[in-house]
């Protein structure tokens, strides 16, 4: 696959985009937990088919500790016993946000999010989904290439 515009040019070119979307990052991050933000930017970026950033935030899960075999099934999530119910519920919430335009958002879903997680949990979450959705959406569009790592 060809990347369409290499990604320093999209960031030169619009600026303010990265600023605003990696602003929104920090803020949210330090409100969940970096093993729970790391499996809601791998999933989201899973179910939008982003290359890139399946590769840039698998190796970053990795780096802070995250075990390779829950990285393995993070696509089957819910057919395994690897993940927590707090886990469960704000993959659930990213997969129902993320695909939002075929289907509704199920009441039973922010119910058991809403039980696991407090009012500002539950709007951050919904912050990272949303960012990591904006991501994707400009590294799939432009077909950004993760780079191999040769070592």
């Amino acid at each position: 696959m060809q990347q369409r515009l290499d990604r320093n040019e999209v960031y030169k070119l619009q600026p303010a985009l990265v600023k605003a979307l990696t602003s929104l990052s920090q803020a949210t991050d330090k409100i969940i937990e970096a093993r729970l933000v790391h499996l809601l930017h791998l999933r989201i970026s899973q179910l939008n088919g982003c290359a890139f950033c399946q590769h840039m935030h698998a190796a970053e899960a990795r780096q802070d500790g995250e075990q390779q075999q829950r990285l393995d099934v993070l696509a089957a999530w819910q057919e395994t016993s690897f993940f927590s119910p707090r886990e469960r519920a704000a993959l659930r919430w990213a997969e129902v946000l993320t695909l939002l335009a075929s289907q509704s958002v199920p009441a039973d879903a922010y119910t058991e999010l809403s039980s696991l997680f407090t009012t500002e949990e539950i709007v951050n979450l919904s912050a990272i989904i949303v960012t990591m959705n904006s991501w994707n959406r400009i590294a799939v569009g432009f077909q950004f290439q993760p780079q191999l790592n040769t070592d």
